[in-house]
């Protein structure tokens, strides 16, 4: 019975020494701790490098879908995304009808914004012209940076930018290509969570893990 109590003792002292770490770990500001999905994101997904055609098409459809609302809720509606566009493949995406696109408007687990639904259709049909042009979406993106992530060194949420000369290049060449929902302060939120850009503020403890992840991947274009 002793033995038993301290090693429950034990283990609750080492869930407290964890659940302190966690408590202290400096983030970016912008997060907050009780939004389990926006801690998630930030600690595992914001700002790392995406060399993927279709994750960059699911964070072209989310940013573009965030765009006047908070990403908190696209976040909680992530899962209903992937589920109303196809895993988010392009080349199913492109083929949706008119009444597809209305059964869309319809579905309580995506924002239910005809012009949004409208625009990842058609910025389906424009990424695959991509592709065929550059061999993938990813090689033609990682151009605007030339091929490595922008190390940026923000040390406020004051410090970060909502466009960049970068992102204004390439939202107008998206735009040229017949993207829509893609104006510069979208795409440049899309550039920071696909990594081209590293935002996260100089103490929060990712900026130096996503830089040294550069140092090991490079993009396509980088080679």
């Amino acid at each position: 019975m002793g033995r038993s109590w301290n090693r429950i003792g034990s283990a609750q002292a080492g869930q407290g020494r964890l659940a302190r770490t966690f408590m202290t770990t400096k983030r970016c500001t912008w997060v907050g701790i009780d939004d389990p999905l926006m801690l998630q994101y930030h600690d595992r997904e914001w700002g790392v490098p995406v060399h993927d055609d279709r994750k960059h098409f699911e964070f072209l459809v989310l940013e573009g879908a965030q765009a006047g609302l908070s990403w908190s809720i696209v976040l909680k509606k992530r899962d209903g995304y992937r589920r109303a566009f196809s895993e988010f493949d392009p080349e199913k995406v492109v083929r949706y009808t008119e009444k597809r696109i209305q059964k869309l408007i319809l579905d309580p687990g995506i924002i239910r914004n005809r012009m949004k639904i409208e625009a990842s259709v058609r910025n389906a049909r424009a990424l695959l012209a991509i592709q065929e042009e550059f061999g993938s979406f990813d090689a033609y993106c990682w151009r605007f940076v030339g091929g490595r992530p922008k190390l940026n060194r923000l040390k406020t949420m004051r410090d970060l930018p909502a466009t960049s000369p970068e992102s204004d290049a390439f939202s107008k060449d998206l735009k040229r290509r017949g993207f829509s929902f893609v104006g510069s302060t979208v795409v440049y939120s899309y550039m920071q969570a696909v990594g081209m850009v590293n935002d996260h503020l100089v103490d929060c403890f990712r900026y130096r893990e996503i830089r040294r992840l550069d140092s090991v991947v490079d993009g396509p274009a980088a080679r």
